[in-house]
């Protein structure tokens, strides 16, 4: 009396440790490429306001008073802004 063995396939496992390495590889790309200064490589731009601080002292509603300041560039790069830059006005400051 022989006996026959069956060969027992072994199950196709889907690779997912391959797949998450690869997602974890391209997130990682997505991010550095997006942080990258620019395609031309330039440097960081650096934001200068010639007076960060104005004081008025009191003004009266109604009157008008006006002043000037000057934004900069003192980095290497381009500046650029996501929103449009504003000015905040603090009472009592």
């Amino acid at each position: 009396m022989s006996r026959k063995h069956r060969r027992q396939n072994p199950k196709k496992t889907f690779p997912w440790l391959i797949i998450g390495l690869g997602a974890i590889l391209l997130v990682v790309a997505v991010f550095l490429f997006a942080n990258q200064g620019g395609s031309d490589g330039s440097g960081t731009p650096v934001i200068v306001v010639d007076q960060p601080k104005i004081d008025y002292g009191y003004v009266q509603f109604g009157n008008d008073k006006s002043f000037k300041i000057k934004v900069t560039n003192t980095g290497t790069g381009s500046l650029s802004f996501k929103k449009n830059p504003y000015v905040e006005v603090l009472e009592g400051c």
